[in-house]
Order: C-alpha cells, then structure tokens, then sequence
C-alpha cells in the first residue's frame, strides 16, 4: 500500500509541484491550504508524513503543531521560507520531526520524507525487546515509553534518541549520528537540532532538567546515558 503525504502549503503552486513529484514517486498525496483544513484532513486521511508550511493564514503551521502533536505521533517536516534559528527551534520544540528551508530540492525533500518513513518503520518491525534503566522503561515494539510507572508523550524523534541512548549506556553519542539514526542520512549544519530534542526530552525524562541523571553531556563530544553504575 502507497504511503500517505499530507501537503500543508497556502501557495497552490507548490501544492501543485509537490503533488505532482511525489505522486510519481508512488506516494498517495492529499493537501491542505491552512492549518485548520489540515487538521480536518489528517484527522479523516490518517497521512504517514505531514509537509508543513509555517507562514499560513487561518491557522499557521506553528499552531497547526501545537494542536496535532497532542493528537498524533505522525512525523511532521516543516518547509519554510524563516531561516533564524529561533524559528526552527520553536518548530522543533512544538513536536516537528524536521526542518527544510525554502527554496529546497524535491529530491533532498524525498530524502528526508523515506528517511522518516525508514525509521518509523523501523520502529514497528523491532523484535519485541523492553530497555529499563532506573525508572525509565522504553519499549521498543510497543513505541512507548514510562517514567516512574506513568506514561510519558514523545514525539517520534525524541523517542528515536531515548531508545539509541538507552540502548548503550554509557557510550557517548555525536550529535551527527544522532542525527543519522533520525533521518537515515546526517546533513551538516543540522546537528544541532539535536539540542533541542534532548532538551524536550530532558525536560520530560528528568525530575531536575537542569542537573539531569539519565542523559548526560560530554562536552566536544556529544550525549550519553548515564552508565549503569552511576544509576544503581
């Protein structure tokens, strides 16, 4: 079965263009001109990746991600034409599984949509396995994780790097190859969107993110989770 692209741009001509190119990439693609009709159409057509636009009438793309990040764990890619760091930080915190700036390649794009679609699939076919460290379990084959025995919302991306980290405790993670295990490919200069993930996910894991137990920075290097004897 086709894949499913929601396409949430107010500019008809790059719904159009986007339609076009992924439905001869085999992809089913239905549309949406604001974040109010792309709520009404992810909630009926169940799309496997939502494009987004920001700069939207009605209802931006930001608001659009405040409302369906609580709905849905559907990987979000936002396409914008802001470039400050500030606005993909905001993207990225709202629950958006990645960035590309305007004007961007249809081929990089499709990239970026198999890399997410990859990992997702990934995740539904790993052998039945359960990670516990301290009061964090992860399962894998369920895609969820708890915290002290209550569930704890994360966005695919975020539960994508608990997982890697958990899964090796102790061994440090560069924010490249945190970014690969994300996106399938790591691109330059997007490393530090990782971040922003692990400060949501800190903020959610943590009791003190500012002083964290379970996942630790080593500086010039990258991420761990915190070895087990430290947690014991």
């Amino acid at each position: 079965m086709a894949k499913k692209i929601l396409v949430v741009d107010d500019k008809a001509e790059i719904r159009k263009l986007l339609k076009s190119y992924f439905t001869q990439e085999g992809y089913e693609v239905v549309t949406a001109a604001d974040g109010q009709e792309a709520l009404f159409v992810a909630r009926h057509e169940k799309p496997d990746v939502v494009l987004l636009d920001i700069m939207m009438p009605q209802m931006n793309g930001y608001d659009f991600l405040r409302t369906f990040s609580r709905e849905s764990s559907t990987p979000v890619i936002v396409l914008t034409a802001k470039v400050e760091e500030s606005d993909k930080v905001l993207g990225l915190e709202l629950g958006a599984d990645d960035y590309v700036v305007k004007p961007f390649s249809p081929r990089e794009l499709a990239a970026r949509v198999r890399a997410v679609l990859r990992r997702m699939e990934k995740a539904h076919q790993e052998v039945p396995q359960i990670l516990r460290v301290g009061e964090i379990m992860v399962d894998l084959d369920g895609h969820y994780a708890k915290v002290g025995g209550q569930m704890v919302d994360l966005t695919p991306s975020e539960f994508t790097i608990l997982a890697t980290l958990m899964g090796a405790p102790g061994r440090v993670f560069s924010r490249l190859e945190l970014l690969e295990r994300l996106q399938g490919v790591a691109y330059e200069g997007y490393e530090r969107t990782i971040d922003v993930h692990i400060r949501n996910l800190r903020a959610k894991i943590e009791t003190d993110p500012s002083q964290p137990r379970y996942i630790e920075t080593v500086y010039g290097a990258g991420y761990r989770f915190a070895p087990q004897e430290k947690l014991s």
